[in-house]
């Protein structure tokens, strides 16, 4: 006899997956991805080490987890804010200005997914965070030149610029210190990067003061 799991069983364990790595996430937005370890995120997530090894055999199978849910979130909102922005350079505008914006508001977590050294093993799933950075980033871009919006150029090497734009200016070594004037910092960061790809400067100030960033 083949059993066979109910709905309840297969929700309630991509319910328990997915505090499992809640609770990944939440120590690594407190401390860094080094603090990512099977005891402390059992216990932060209230169950028993055993349980966490059930769903992720080790350490680097739960940060992968981690990193991938968090790179798909990040784009889900980018791809959120832009998809009702009134037009290409808005939703442009809009796609830059909510990664910057929730990078700040969980700088260590950004850094810890991003730049924070780990192992080496984990590159590949890292990369594809960027690469999904630059991916959406391009898309827009693509679609404002399509649009004569933005003077003809590569859209994938002006995101990859962009991506490195965000990345350094947000949470790289050289990064300055943004307490107290995220809003500022967000709004610089999108100028920079609208003139980069060639929005006149009067026009990349409208789109950045336009654009309105909320909790997406």
């Amino acid at each position: 006899m083949v059993y066979r799991r109910t709905e309840r069983v297969v929700r309630r364990l991509a319910q328990r997956r997915a505090a499992i790595v809640d609770a990944a996430g939440a120590l690594a937005a407190e401390t860094g991805m080094a603090a990512v370890q099977i005891a402390p995120v059992a216990k932060r997530a209230g169950i028993a080490a055993g349980t966490v090894y059930r769903y992720f055999p080790g350490k680097t199978d739960l940060v992968a987890a981690l990193l991938a849910e968090i790179s798909a979130r990040e784009i889900a909102a980018m791809r959120r804010a832009a998809d009702v922005a009134p037009g290409p350079l808005s939703a442009l505008s809009a796609s830059i200005m909510t990664f910057a914006a929730r990078a700040l508001r969980q700088r260590r977590l950004a850094y810890a997914a991003i730049a924070e050294p780990i192992d080496a093993a984990l590159d590949a799933e890292r990369l594809s965070f960027r690469r999904a950075l630059a991916a959406e980033l391009g898309a827009r871009i693509a679609a404002a030149v399509a649009a004569k919006h933005l003077p003809e150029q590569e859209p994938p090497l002006a995101a990859a610029a962009l991506a490195g734009l965000l990345i350094e200016g947000l949470i790289g070594p050289l990064a300055p210190d943004a307490a107290g004037r995220e809003r500022a910092v967000v709004q610089s960061l999108a100028l920079y990067a609208l003139r980069a790809v060639g929005v006149a400067d009067a026009r990349a100030r409208g789109l950045v003061v336009q654009t309105v960033v909320g909790d997406a």
